[in-house]
């Protein structure tokens, strides 16, 4: 089973400002597009040829680096595109509860978000998800992700690599998340991916 380049869930002028419809075509069309392509071409004749996406992650951890990347980046950039919206969302009461009880707002935590993406040395994911019952903010290197990791529910990320603001706010990637984080997140998302409990599902 060949996976497939998942649609956007919005046109690809719904980020603007904040992200222009010339960076989703690269960002989506050409790099989401070639790990999706390379990861086909690796679990073509497999034992993962009919795997899900997020067994395919968990399997090649530690043991076949280059399937790991591109299926983890695939799963990542589609988790992404969910988390944000054309316009922003409001988070559930439950999830408005737990942002509350952990980081004393939304405006708190959208502050913890941009600044820890701000810090974030090189490329990577900046994360808020569940575990244990309670939200925190994680961070994830390169390539890596939270899709098979036990006992933590991913609810949203921010892509903090170069190539999904450079063409529009260049090296300032504090000005790309003043933009997403402010006024981009799909709060409705992260709401779904709590009441259900289960990490998020790559459609295909």
């Amino acid at each position: 089973m060949a996976f497939e380049l998942i649609d956007l869930p919005y046109p690809d002028t719904a980020l603007e400002p904040a992200i222009s419809a010339n960076t989703l075509s690269f960002h989506h069309g050409k790099h989401h597009n070639a790990y999706v392509s390379k990861m086909n071409d690796a679990i073509e004749g497999t034992a993962h040829a009919d795997a899900s996406l997020e067994a395919i992650i968990a399997a090649a951890r530690g043991s076949n680096q280059g399937l790991f990347n591109n299926a983890a980046q695939s799963w990542n950039h589609g988790f992404y595109w969910h988390s944000m919206a054309g316009s922003e969302t409001a988070p559930s009461d439950e999830l408005k509860a737990k942002i509350d009880a952990a980081f004393g707002s939304v405006d708190a935590l959208k502050d913890q978000l941009k600044a820890r993406g701000a810090g974030h040395f090189a490329s990577g994911w900046v994360w808020l998800a569940e575990k244990g019952g309670e939200l925190s903010i994680e961070e994830t290197h390169d390539g890596d992700t939270l899709a098979d990791q036990d006992g933590v529910n991913p609810l949203l990320v921010i892509d903090v690599w170069e190539h999904a603001y450079y063409l529009d706010h260049q090296n300032a990637r504090p000005s790309y998340l003043d933009a997403v984080v402010g006024s981009k997140i799909n709060w409705a998302f992260a709401s779904e991916n709590l009441a259900r409990g289960t990490t998020w599902t790559y459609p295909n």
